[in-house]
């Protein structure tokens, strides 16, 4: 297992590594948890998540990963050699990584990426692009001349792009994704029922009834958090129209964005995206309902997938291959971009 080649995608969410001829090793919660007297890491992953909200001042929780680039890189350089270190104790026999970056990050965000993981011991990083990563993931051959149109919709942003030749032909992203979908019900509760929640409670609601379009069978959620009024604690139950209610405004403008690169993208590879339809992944493609929706304003098929959330991780894992053919000098429309 030592040296052996291994991708990762720094989710905002969560951070998941890839280890070639093994699959996924790693899917943890992208939390590091750090005593501030000592700035000595106390917890990684799940167990940091764990204390969301219930730390006191001595403690700091923080998510170093913001929008799927690097917004504390000291902390964010500890979260990944501490990952890292669980795969590859030895310092000796340095891995080879292949890395996932929203599409439209600037130089500057893409260095820091490189230098964190470079921090960590490795010997040679290559970033590929999450939407021609999620494009491999979700099994599609993007190295022939046609049209494939990915949105990837995650914690931090939704990154969606039209892929041919193993390039981006046109691309677009913006900031509303997951954890925007959380605000909205953060705000919809508080106006509504006077409930103020917190971002955990939020996401428990979201899994269990969000969606962004009507449900067969009504469903209901019991929301627990303090009277903004009284201070006091108290209960409230949120069904699952209520929630359209509070996830449409945010679901409407990710689609408008993806309309917006439609309008942008060149006929011929238009006709393809209406034959084959939009592929759909990201964690946040599992809010019910999201698909039908996007399907339904765009007058195109969308194609769903059982794990829309691991698509980036798998097709950044498949894209290793693509790095002994740029050592042997094959680079020739190569998915990867070398760095170190």
């Amino acid at each position: 297992m030592i040296g052996t080649d291994i991708a990762i995608d720094l989710g905002t969410s969560r951070f998941k590594v890839y280890l070639d001829g093994k699959g996924i090793v790693i899917s943890e919660p992208s939390i590091i948890a750090v005593d501030n007297l000592t700035e000595e890491v106390i917890a990684v992953g799940g167990d940091a998540y764990n204390m969301l909200g219930r730390t006191s001042e001595r403690i700091t929780v923080s998510r170093p990963l913001k929008n799927g680039v690097i917004s504390d890189f000291s902390m964010a350089e500890q979260l990944i050699s501490y990952y890292l270190r669980q795969i590859s104790p030895s310092r000796v026999f340095m891995p080879r990584v292949v890395v996932s970056v929203p599409c439209n990050v600037t130089e500057v965000e893409k260095r820091a990426v490189v230098e964190a993981i470079t921090a960590a011991g490795v010997r040679k990083v290559c970033l590929i692009e999450e939407p021609v990563a999620a494009a491999i993931g979700a099994g599609v051959d993007i190295a022939v001349p046609h049209g494939t149109m990915i949105v990837d919709i995650g914690e931090g942003a939704t990154d969606m792009a039209v892929i041919s030749l193993n390039g981006i032909a046109v691309s677009n992203s913006c900031n509303i994704a997951g954890a925007d979908f959380n605000d909205a019900i953060i705000k919809y509760v508080r106006k509504k029922f006077n409930l103020l929640i917190g971002d955990r409670t939020a996401e428990e609601a979201k899994i269990a009834i969000g969606c962004a379009y009507p449900r067969k069978k009504l469903m209901e959620f019991t929301l627990k958090g303090r009277n903004a009024m009284t201070g006091l604690p108290e209960t409230t139950v949120m069904n699952s129209d209520e929630m359209i209610e509070a996830l449409i405004e945010p679901a409407i403008s990710i689609i408008r964005t993806v309309q917006e690169t439609l309008e942008a993208t060149p006929p011929e590879l238009l006709a393809d995206i209406f034959t084959d339809g939009i592929y759909l992944t990201g964690g946040s493609a599992n809010l019910y309902g999201f698909s039908t929706l996007l399907a339904k304003k765009t007058k195109i098929p969308v194609v769903t997938f059982d794990e829309p959330e691991n698509c980036v991780v798998l097709g950044a894992g498949r894209a290793i291959k693509y790095i002994d053919k740029m050592d042997r000098g094959h680079g020739k429309l190569n998915p990867l971009v070398a760095y170190s």
